[in-house]
């Protein structure tokens, strides 16, 4: 189980703390960005969800670079992704709230 997110981030570390038992390990997108490939797969799965709209990143943005593209915008500041993205099982989970818990079995 890999949680895709910022080791900064409260809600991820909670999210770690709560998975360990089942083996999950942070990958901190900031200090290893999103390769290609998984960065298509979530976009593919989330859409613009995965972008996080109310993050202080994003506030920093003009308007001309949130104009562009979700996945470009995601490649140029990882830590505009909403978090956590989880991958478990094969099925992948954006952020933590109650419906991710239950189904996580946390």
């Amino acid at each position: 189980m890999k949680i895709y997110g910022l080791k900064t981030c409260d809600t991820c570390r909670a999210a770690v703390k709560a998975l360990a038992g089942q083996g999950a390990v942070l990958v901190d997108v900031r200090a290893e960005p999103l390769d290609p490939a998984t960065r298509a797969r979530f976009m593919a799965e989330f859409g613009e969800a995965l972008v996080n709209r109310r993050s202080t990143t994003w506030k920093g943005l003009s308007e001309a670079e949130r104009a562009g593209a979700p996945e470009d915008l995601l490649a140029a500041h990882p830590a505009l992704m909403k978090r956590p993205v989880i991958a478990a099982g094969g099925k992948l989970y954006l952020g933590w709230d109650a419906g991710v818990r239950a189904a996580l079995g946390v």
